[in-house]
């Protein structure tokens, strides 16, 4: 993110305007919204038949916001308005009035009770189309941040998992193992027994095309051995034939129903380019068995294909029921800020790094909404403090809460805490030498001080960290155009022109792969002032 020159304020006025919702995503006709500041009576306007209110003529300042209608309310929305933070669209949630915050409450509840939501949900993934314009809210830099988030949020593991480390023993006894489960099988080739336990033995060692032909043995023998056949499905997925997989794994479906099976049915459709099938799987496995993992399959593939608030619906029930989950939370946090709900978003971030402190990711995703949104975030500069002081050599953790501090300003008008966030950059820059964004903002704090030089040399170490970096080119341009050295700053703006069409091309071509869903929103009772 680049940190804009000082702005002079001015005596303009704004407005601020958006869109009730209801968690479904569905538009609220009639519904009251409350905008408030401090020292002022509260003025009040009323959604359109499409949702969308709007308050005109506005003075800058900092306004708090909120919406509702036939006893349910949004959560308030703080929203700064200033020459620097121009408000964006703003979208407010009706939901029932007594909705416990996300970390409430310290154990799960039943299977019983967190079915409720799998066994009911108030949509239906109808069909998939191609990409005509991406999901969501905000600024292109917003909708980048939140494609990549997205992308990061399918990685997310659940607390405690640790990799397979079956295949870490010394390589003398794997040897030893090995020659012993071959000698088996050599002696008995059809033995059932000799070629399943060789099979696995390679499977857990990674050795998953290995695995394959003993286990293919194993299943010609016994079909009806559905452990077998299940390990014969994971072996298939591991070495990247996933048609083969998901086959093996619709047959054990034939015979038992198994919200793991389901999940395992949806993550192939989704390889083998299927994500409604996808979908559909994910869900039979929540509706079969509401655990912690199975909202987060459901809820990341709803997700990754932009149906944006029905993701949400699932995770705010996945906290609900988890809320110890640091990974939901974050999902959560994910998925609101694809729809633009910035400051709920990093209050679920903040509330996920509250659940292990130690747990770098969700202050990484806090600090990566922080700079998209438009203005600053509650809760995240206290947040990435934290992480400074837990972390003092993360070199993420102290450029974070530099950009935080540094956002925070509404004029580079202290020289105090400028010295803060130079001393934070720098210190990142020293942890990791590669730490290109870092070196882009010194840079942009010598030039605000008119150094050119100085912000020619930083710009350029950032270039050298990561040459595609288009802002660094076009920044190093100005600096040279400022310095009178017109054949440079011409060459640095023709880099930055060609890196951002090619860049521009690449998450075109992303996107068009991305089938979107197409959601069919259930029948609600008849009210005529909601469309």
């Amino acid at each position: 993110m680049s940190i804009p020159v000082a702005v002079a304020q001015q005596p303009h006025k704004i407005e601020i305007r958006g869109t009730v919702i209801d968690s479904t995503g569905k538009p609220v006709s009639g519904a009251s919204v409350h905008l408030g500041q401090q020292g002022s009576p509260d003025v009040v306007a009323t959604t359109t038949p499409e949702g969308i209110f709007a308050f005109e003529d506005l003075q800058y300042g900092t306004y708090l916001i909120k919406a509702e209608k036939n006893g349910l309310t949004s959560r308030a929305v703080t929203c700064p308005a200033s020459a620097r933070a121009i408000p964006e669209p703003i979208n407010l949630i009706l939901e029932p009035s007594d909705v416990a915050p996300a970390n409430a409450g310290a154990t799960s509840p039943s299977s019983a009770e967190a079915m409720a939501f799998a066994d009911q949900p108030n949509f239906t993934v109808a069909g998939v189309t191609d990409w005509t314009a991406v999901g969501g809210h905000g600024s292109d830099a917003s909708l980048r941040t939140s494609e990549a988030l997205t992308r990061e949020t399918l990685t997310l593991k659940p607390e405690g998992s640790t990799p397979n480390l079956s295949a870490s023993s010394g390589s003398a006894t794997i040897d030893a193992s090995e020659s012993r489960l071959r000698a088996a099988v050599a002696s008995a080739p059809q033995s059932f027994e000799a070629n399943h336990q060789l099979g696995k033995f390679y499977f857990h060692a990674g050795k998953y095309r290995e695995s394959i032909p003993p286990l293919q043995t194993a299943y010609q023998i016994d079909p009806a051995n559905h452990g077998n056949e299940y390990d014969l499905a994971l072996a298939y997925r591991g070495a990247g034939d996933f048609a083969q997989a998901r086959d093996h794994i619709q047959k054990l479906l034939a015979t038992a129903d198994s919200a793991d099976l389901h999940r395992l049915l949806g993550e192939l459709d989704e390889k083998l380019d299927d994500p409604l099938a996808a979908v559909h799987e994910d869900e039979q496995a929540a509706r079969l068995d509401p655990s912690e993992e199975n909202y987060f399959a459901w809820g990341s593939e709803l997700l990754l294909h932009r149906a944006v608030w029905q993701a949400a619906a699932v995770f705010r029930n996945g906290v609900k029921a988890y809320p110890k989950s640091a990974r939901m939370l974050t999902a959560l946090g994910t998925a609101l800020f694809a729809g633009a709900l910035y400051d709920e978003a990093a209050l679920r971030l903040c509330d996920a790094s509250d659940l292990n402190p130690a747990d770098p990711e969700p202050y990484i995703f806090m600090g990566k909404i922080e700079m998209a949104a438009p203005a600053p975030l509650p809760c995240v500069e206290q947040k990435l403090a934290r992480f400074v002081q837990q972390q003092p050599e993360n070199a993420l953790a102290n450029y974070f809460y530099a950009m935080a501090i540094w956002k925070r300003q509404e004029q580079l008008s202290s020289p105090e805490v400028i010295q803060q966030v130079e001393t934070l950059l720098t210190k990142a820059v020293t942890i990791d030498a590669q730490c290109s964004d870092a070196y882009l903002q010194l840079g942009i704090l010598y030039f605000t001080r008119r150094d050119f030089d100085k912000a020619i040399s930083f710009y350029k170490k950032a270039i050298e960290a990561n040459p595609q970096m288009g802002d660094a080119h076009y920044r190093l341009g100005v600096a040279y155009d400022r310095t009178g050295e017109a054949a440079k700053a011409q060459q640095e703006f023709q880099l930055h022109d060609e890196i951002e069409k090619s860049q521009a091309a690449d998450i075109e071509r992303q996107r068009r792969e991305v089938k979107q869903f197409l959601v069919v929103l259930q029948k609600q009772p008849a009210d005529p002032s909601v469309h």
